[in-house]
Formats: C-alpha cells, sequence, structure tokens
C-alpha cells in the first residue's frame, strides 16, 4: 500500500502546481476577461471650434484606441449643448460614459462669449462641432446624434429640424413653446420640416417648461406624423439629470440616462 500513496500524492502535488499557474496567468492579466463585452475605455480632450469669426473651447470624448494603437475602430457621433448653467462637471461625465458606450462626443462651451446668445451663433456652433466630428477618422459622419439639456433642449427641437446632420436627437426638459433669450423662433413652428426621430425626455414637476407643453408638442408631432418618442418621470423638476453641477444617480437620472444610449442605439448604431 506505501508504493500507491506514494505516486497518488505525488500527482495530487503537481496538479495543485499546474492549478495555482493558471490562476497566476488570470490574476496577471485581469482586463482581459470580459474585455469583449464590457464598456469601451474613454479618452477626453479639449477641441478648439471656430465658428463666425470665433473660437469656443468644446469637450471631447471617445472611445481610446485599443493597446496596440490604431485600431481602425469606427464610431457613431453626438454634439451635446449643455444647459444655461454653462458645461458643468456632470456633463463631462455624461460624455465619458457615452463615449465608453461607443460614441465620439463633442460638447461645446456655447455660452463663452454670451450668456444669452442669438439662435443663430449656436446654430453655427453646432454646425461646426458636426463638421469637427465628420472630419474624424474615427467618426461615422453619417450617424450623428444630436442632445441637450435646458437651453440646450430647446436647441435640439429647433436644430434637428434644420440640420440634415443629424439622424437622430435626444431633447431633455426643453421649450418647444419658446423663442429663447431673444424671442426668435419657436421650435414647435418648425415640426413640419422634422424627418429626423426624436426622443423628449421630461418631468411632471418641470416649472420652467410645463409638461403640459410638452404634452402639446407630442400631440403636433403625432398630427404632422412626426416620429418621436416621449418619456415622462412622474414628480421630477427641471434639470433633474444635473444635481448641483454633478450627473444625478438617482432613479429617474440612471432610468432617463439608459433611455438615451438605447435611443442612440437603435438610431445611429442599428
Amino acid at each position: 500500500m506505501k508504493s500507491l500513496k506514494i505516486p497518488f500524492l505525488i500527482l495530487t502535488l503537481a496538479a495543485l502546481v499546474i492549478t495555482a499557474s493558471c490562476a497566476d496567468r488570470v490574476d496577471d492579466h485581469p482586463e482581459a476577461v470580459g474585455e469583449a463585452d464590457g464598456p469601451l475605455r474613454d479618452e477626453s480632450s479639449t477641441a478648439m471650434i471656430e465658428s463666425n469669426n470665433l473660437t469656443y473651447p468644446a469637450y471631447v470624448a471617445a472611445p481610446a484606441p485599443s493597446r496596440g494603437g490604431g485600431d481602425g475602430a469606427i464610431y457613431p457621433g453626438v454634439v451635446m449643448i449643455h444647459s444655461f448653467n454653462g458645461l458643468e462637471p456632470g456633463y463631462r461625465d455624461l460624455a465619458d460614459r457615452l463615449a465608453a458606450s461607443g460614441y465620439v462626443v463633442i460638447a461645446p462651451e456655447w455660452q463663452t462669449f454670451d450668456e444669452t446668445p442669438l439662435d443663430e451663433a449656436v446654430d453655427g456652433l453646432v454646425e461646426a462641432c458636426a463638421a469637427y466630428l465628420i472630419d474624424r477618422e474615427d467618426v461615422n459622419g453619417d450617424r450623428l446624434g444630436l442632445t441637450g439639456f435646458c437651453a440646450g433642449g430647446r436647441y435640439t427641437m429647433l436644430f434637428l429640424p434644420q440640420m440634415e446632420e443629424f439622424r437622430s436627437g435626444v431633447a431633455w426638459y426643453g421649450f418647444p413653446y419658446s423663442g429663447g433669450f431673444n424671442d426668435e423662433t419657436k421650435p414647435a413652428d418648425l415640426i413640419d420640416g422634422l424627418d429626423a426621430p426624436m426622443l423628449i425626455i421630461h418631468g411632471t414637476g418641470d416649472v420652467p417648461s410645463p409638461i403640459s407643453g410638452i404634452y402639446e408638442y407630442a400631440a403636433a408631432l403625432d398630427a404632422a406624423d412626426k416620429y418621436f418618442e416621449l418619456k415622462v418621470y412622474q414628480g421630477e423638476g427641471h434639470g433633474f439629470m444635473i444635481n448641483e453641477g454633478e450627473r444625478s444617480e438617482s432613479f429617474a437620472a440612471l432610468d432617463a440616462e439608459g433611455e438615451m444610449a438605447r435611443f442612440f442605439d437603435r438610431t445611429l448604431k442599428g
């Protein structure tokens, strides 16, 4: 019996050594586990965008190249228009998270020279941002989206019917019946020109932009046979996506962020 125990013990020790060796190899490269199915890494930078003889800074977030570099991947692009409160950290965070989902995002600081600019000035800047995305080697210029919050929501409603560069848009708590800072064109007056699908995100507790106006706008879109989706959050007020400058992690905010990502996936990646 002793002669049988010794070989068995040797085999057991050998198996333990092999198992430990395999475990060490996995631990040495934990990022390889599930890499193909997980979120992409993202990298950010600042671009200087020229429009109407002025130069605006813009935050840019994009999926990072693979470790070898130059992987040749091409992604949809998104222009993100911040609220009246400026390009707060929460918007940069949102841009980063979209980039990690496979988008190249540019968020221009449209109030750089004027807190309440004419629509024409913002129009030119958004067009210049779209051109910037189209010129990038990692962007599919035929698959651009537009999104905006608060005043940026109005701009999304206003520009989407006028700019052929964008295939879809997401308007966060916008103002469809407002002429903006300088009492100019109302987005609702441009419904007939809208061809791109639009997602509208709003809260029933919104005081600056009452939900009744959003329902009226939705009814007008429907009557004009324009494709839109409407996501309403009961009790949520204006600007619920950003809390004290940071991206909110409330149930409504996280759910709405997912709605935007899925909408862009369907309209820009599908």
